[in-house]
Parts: C-alpha cells; structure tokens; sequence
C-alpha cells in the first residue's frame, strides 16, 4: 500500500497543461493606462505596506499554530475589497477577484514561520519597526511575500480590472513542516486552476520544476540504566553505527547530476551525564529531482536500521516529518506561464534566472500535474534570528511583479 501511495503521488501530466486563455502580452498590458496607474499606486503605497508587515509580521504564527495571522490577513482582504474571502480549517486565508472564464489563476504566499522566529517575537516584547528602506523585526522575513500579495491585489482592484481568469489569492498554512495548507488548497483548486504562482520574492529566480524533499525523524529506543549498571546495548551505540552507515549510502555521488543529496543534521539523546539513555533520534533529510532516487535511498535505510537492530537490539522507528514531492511536467520551461514571468522579472530588473529545482508550496501543484512556477529572492537578512529584517524595496517589486502576472496571465483587460 505504502508503494501505491508513493507511485500515485509522483505521478504528472506528460504535456503541459497551458493557460486555457491567451495570455495578455506584457507589452500589452504596460500600454495601458490602467496597469501604469497600478504599478504607480505601488509605488506610492510603500510606506502603507510596510506598516501592513508590521502588524503581519508582529503576529506569533508557527507552523501549526497560523490561526491569528491567518485572520489577520483575512481581514486585511475584506478591507481592500477582495471577495468571498474565508478562513479555511487549514488555517489558510483565501480571497477571490472574480474573472469570467470560470477558471482560476492562484497566488500563493506563506503564513507559517520557523519555531525559532517565534521564539525571538517573544523575546523581543514589541512590534517590528520600519528603520529606512527595511522593516526590522522576528517575522518580517516571510510575511513579505503575503503582504506584497495583498497590495498586488489591492492595485488590481483600485484599477477596476476585470480578469478573464478568477485571480485567487491564498496565505497558506504549514509551509515548513509538510505542506499542509497547500495540499489542502490545492485539493480545493486543481480542477479549475490554471496555474499556481508561489510567491517566495521578487522574481531573481524562477522555478517551474519541483525538488522532492523527504525528512524524517528516526526514533531509537533501547534500555537504559546507570553507568555503574550500564554496559550494553546502548541507544547511542545504534544510534552512531546507524548513522555512519547511513551517510555511507553512495546515491548521492552516483546521481549528483540528479540533485539527490542525504543529510543526517541532529541528533538528540539522553540528560545527563551519568545515565544510559533509553531514547534518542536523530534526522534524515533526503532530497532528488526523481522519486525513485529519494525510494531508494530510503530503502537503504530502513535495511540498516534493521541490521543494526539485529546486531544490538537497539530497535528504530521512521517517522515522516516533512515531505515535499517531486515533479516535472514536459514543456513547463517553455510555456507562457513561465515565458511570461521571465519576461515581468526582467522588466523589472531582476536578472532571473531559472530552475527546474523548486522546494516550496509549488511542489505539489507540480507534483499534481498542474502547471505552477515559484518567483523567489532574498527578501531581506538574517531570517530566524532576533535582528531579522525585510526589505521594503524588494517587498514593491515583489508586489509589481505579483501585480503584472495579475494582469497578463490572468488574461486581464
């Protein structure tokens, strides 16, 4: 069963699915009046959006825990006239501008943040502030990409433009450990989507392939005892021989070219000095542009984990933590969806750059078959630490660009 699952998740479309409607041209779109005028009230509103990062920023939204930055931003949506805009059980917050095709082009930004970010919000007692061209604060980082989403959206709308796709724009939960909100939106869009566009940035790096990523907590449990009774087995003993076996796995060298790569990072047992611990774990991060890579390598795995409790009789358990899935889809580099956002980043002056390698929300519309690209950058510096901070420059053309998709991809006139 477990096998079934894995095939019937990797599984994508041999042809490109492209955009049901021709796409505005972004020469076209820049001759109008109406889209000059949206760029312009970007420009013009940096100083509203970067107090928007603040609050969005200031609020504690691990993943997991993205209920009051999911209603916060809800209710950033209702204010600047997006429609039907829900707080979904994911926690995600939707909001729609409403098309005549009956189909969807998505926006994607992310509400969840790293344990560590939150950790420094508390510490920090106070809301981020604005300091020049920056927004300086734990939880500035990543809230950039939502609320430069919203101010695209909010020049859409100020302009009266009607889209020929619905335009959907989603804060979604969970990014970090598993996907979670994107699956769940995802599960609500495929049939009518268009096209996904995860927001991660402004646009210096374009994805529209989908690097799998696999972690896993591998749990060892074993006896315990003081070290006056101590002796063998220990969980630190099949702990270590695991691991030095595991990092000799050779996947990694033979298909380099593959990006498949194998990490064990922690590892975490016992308390105290004189104690034989009766638990541990320790990580596994496995990652491959093909499934079969990321199948293999945990295979080899589970084998040594087996071997090594038949040599101790220290027994292990593989729990799945994170998993981001794989995927290409034949003809996604040379599509409109992707043309066209190379052709928005460097009007923009982004230099992009491509890459069939993504790791983010996109994955799993790729991995579904539907055609999705992911537009990154640095978004400022020193993320998950307490001097965090965002660029508000690079939080204005991530918006533009955002806005410009809007209005070609969307099939807007």
């Amino acid at each position: 069963m477990r096998r079934l699952l894995v095939v019937c998740l990797f599984v994508v479309a041999l042809l490109p699915l492209p955009l049901q409607a021709q796409p505005r041209s972004l020469d076209d779109a820049l001759a109008d009046p109406a889209v000059q005028q949206g760029l312009a009230q970007i420009d013009n509103s940096a100083q509203l959006t970067a107090q928007a990062l603040v609050q969005i920023g200031s609020i504690i939204s691990p993943s997991g825990q993205e209920h009051e930055r999911a209603s916060a931003v809800a209710q950033m949506m209702r204010e600047i006239g997006l429609s039907d805009v829900t707080v979904t059980a994911a926690p995600n917050a939707v909001g729609h501008i409403p098309g005549r095709s009956g189909q969807a082009l998505v926006f994607v930004s992310t509400l969840d943040d790293l344990a560590t970010v939150a950790e420094h919000q508390r510490a920090a007692g106070g809301l981020p502030i604005i300091d020049g061209d920056r927004v300086v604060g734990p939880g500035t980082n990543t809230s950039l990409t939502t609320v430069a989403m919203l101010s695209a959206a909010r020049a859409v709308l100020a302009q009266g433009i009607t889209p020929e796709h619905d335009l959907v724009f989603a804060a979604v939960a969970e990014e970090e450990t598993g996907l979670l909100g994107m699956k769940a939106l995802y599960a609500d869009y495929r049939d009518q989507a268009v096209a996904f566009v995860d927001i991660l940035g402004e646009g210096s790096g374009i994805s529209y392939g989908a690097l799998g990523i696999h972690w896993w907590r591998v749990h060892a449990e074993g006896p315990s005892g003081h070290t006056l009774n101590g002796g063998l087995p220990n969980v630190n003993q099949g702990i270590g021989r695991a691991v030095d076996r595991i990092l000799q796995i050779d996947d990694p060298q033979r298909y380099d070219h593959r990006r498949t790569r194998l990490n064990v990072a922690m590892l975490n047992s016992g308390a105290v000095f004189n104690h034989k611990p009766e638990t541990g774990w320790f990580s596994l991060d496995m990652r491959s542009l093909d499934p079969e890579h990321i199948e293999s390598m945990e295979q080899q795995v589970r084998q040594i984990l087996a071997d090594v409790t038949d040599e101790l009789g220290i027994s292990f358990r593989m729990e799945p933590f994170s998993m981001m899935p794989p995927g290409q889809i034949e003809g996604a580099r040379d599509s409109d969806l992707v043309q066209t956002s190379l052709a928005i980043s460097d009007y923009l002056g982004s230099s992009p750059t491509l890459s069939d390698a993504g790791s983010a929300n996109l994955n799993v519309a790729i991995a579904g078959g539907t055609l999705a690209i992911g537009i990154s950058s640095e978004r400022g510096g020193q993320r998950g630490f307490a001097d965090e901070w965002a660029s508000i420059e690079v939080m204005q053309r991530t918006a533009k660009n955002a806005f410009l998709t809007a209005v070609t991809l969307g099939g807007a006139r």
